[in-house]
Parts: C-alpha cells; sequence; structure tokens
C-alpha cells in the first residue's frame, strides 16, 4: 500500500495502491509509520515521494467517510493535517515525481514538497467541490501560497483539472519532463541533495515557513539564532575553513563534500 526505504541518507515513500492509489486507512497508517520512523532518525539528506501506476492520487478513500458523525469526520481531518504537515517541517528537501492525474489528498500531499518534478501527463485538480467538500488538508491555501489567490479560488470552485505546463507556467511546480523520464529526473535531483548542503536547506525551509506564516518580519526574528548555530555546525566550520584558505592563496573555492552535520 505505502512502500517506505530508507538507504544512504535518502528516504523514498511510494503510493502502492491501485487503481486510483487511494489514501485508504491502510495507506495513512504506512504514512504514518515512515514518517515516525524517519523523525526518529537523524541521517535523512532528501526525502523522495513518488507513486506506482499510471496515476499519482485521486486523493482520499471516500467510502471510509461515509456513517461517519460530525465529531469523528473533525478528528479525522485533524490527524490527516497534522500528519501531512509534519512533511514540512522536515529539515531536509523533498522531492515529489508526479504522472497522470493528482487530485484531492493527493495533490495536498504533493504540495508539501519542496521540489514537483511533473511528467507531461500530469494533471492537477482541487476536486473536492464537485462532491460539495473542500480541500480538507490545506490544500487551498498551499495553492494560494505557490501561485496567489486569484488562480487558487478559481481552481478550487472549478475542481478543472491542470495540465503540466500550466501548473509550471503559474509556479506551483519546478519542472516538466516526458513521462519516460520522470523517475530519472527525480533520482537525478536525489542525487544532487543528498550530498548537498543539508543544513543550508533546512534554515532555508524554516525561514520560509515563517516568512508563510508570519511575513518578512517573521523570518527575520529567526535568523540570528539559526545563524549562530549553523556557523557552529561541522559542515560551516569545514567550509569556512578551506574557503578562507583558498581566498588566502588566490585560488577558487574548493568543491565541498556536506555530512550534514
Amino acid at each position: 500500500m505505502l512502500k517506505y526505504t530508507h538507504e544512504a541518507g535518502v528516504a523514498t515513500l511510494i503510493l502502492e495502491n491501485p487503481p486510483q492509489n487511494r489514501l485508504s486507512g491502510e495507506v495513512i497508517q504506512g504514512l504514518a509509520s515512515a514518517i515516525q520512523s524517519i523523525s526518529a532518525r537523524n541521517d535523512t539528506r532528501v526525502l523522495l515521494l513518488l507513486a506506482e501506476g499510471p496515476d499519482f492520487s485521486f486523493g482520499g478513500d471516500l467510502s471510509a467517510w461515509i456513517g461517519l458523525s460530525e465529531s469523528e469526520f473533525r478528528e479525522t481531518i485533524k490527524q490527516g493535517l497534522a500528519l501531512t504537515s509534519v512533511f514540512e517541517n522536515f529539515p531536509f528537501p523533498i522531492v515529489s515525481g508526479v504522472q497522470g492525474y493528482c487530485g484531492g489528498g493527493g495533490f495536498e500531499i504533493a504540495l508539501r514538497s519542496d521540489i514537483i518534478i511533473a511528467a507531461e501527463n500530469a494533471r492537477f485538480c482541487h476536486s473536492e467541490a464537485s462532491i460539495s467538500a473542500f480541500t480538507f488538508i490545506g490544500g487551498i491555501q498551499r495553492v494560494a501560497e505557490r501561485v496567489g489567490r486569484t488562480r487558487a479560488m478559481q481552481w478550487a470552485i472549478t475542481a478543472e483539472e491542470i495540465d503540466a505546463p500550466t501548473a509550471l507556467a503559474s509556479g506551483l511546480i519546478n519542472q516538466v519532463v516526458p513521462v519516460q523520464d520522470l523517475v530519472a529526473v527525480t533520482n537525478n535531483w536525489i542525487g544532487k541533495l543528498k550530498d548537498s548542503a543539508t543544513l543550508s536547506h533546512a534554515a532555508h525551509k524554516k525561514l520560509l515557513r515563517a516568512w508563510s506564516d508570519g511575513g518578512v518580519a517573521s523570518a527575520d526574528a529567526l535568523m540570528a539564532e539559526m545563524a549562530g548555530k549553523i556557523l557552529h555546525s561541522q559542515d560551516a566550520q569545514e567550509c569556512l575553513s578551506k574557503a578562507a584558505a583558498a581566498v588566502s592563496a588566490g585560488h577558487a573555492r574548493p568543491q565541498f563534500t556536506f555530512k550534514g552535520k
């Protein structure tokens, strides 16, 4: 249902719930277990999110909602929001590779990524209005954060499918690639990020989250303390020493090897 692996600093989550990769209870349980495992580690450098089959995900398992009381559904959504929001606080980059249909809760999970690579056949959709619902785990506000209120509102109220070129042009995603190249391109991103400056990426993620929550002033308020901590990291100390030596000798800075520590 949800395949989780962790190897050489790379955490990988693959949705495997055919035919539509719906977010069933079993998938959510697997996601929670994987998040717990990743959170307990200190060696993750990057997380990759993929899905098997022709489509990324059609979203939540609607049949599981039938018969729930108001309080039961409220708790279900509260837990789902808390679970998926953990991704935004992970101190490393998250890359998603999306093919085919990516709608509902599946779209909302993909929006937790820092980098979204889409196949040419990808279609993104807030489908909730088509069943008299709304984006239960924060989709519309996260789309607005990426592309602005006007498009976010339009896409939500029309439940229209947004093709990959439109998503790219609007700033919703980072890259569009041929379907057959999706895995190779996402793996290329992973290859670059797993050996890059993880602590720098964590700092930039934290600052952007603070900016999103409270604007420039909110992000600025964090910077001094964050700067002090990163300056004394192993990576920064080694890089600064080698960079200073290179400048003193009149040489170009060397290519650094980052440990994420």
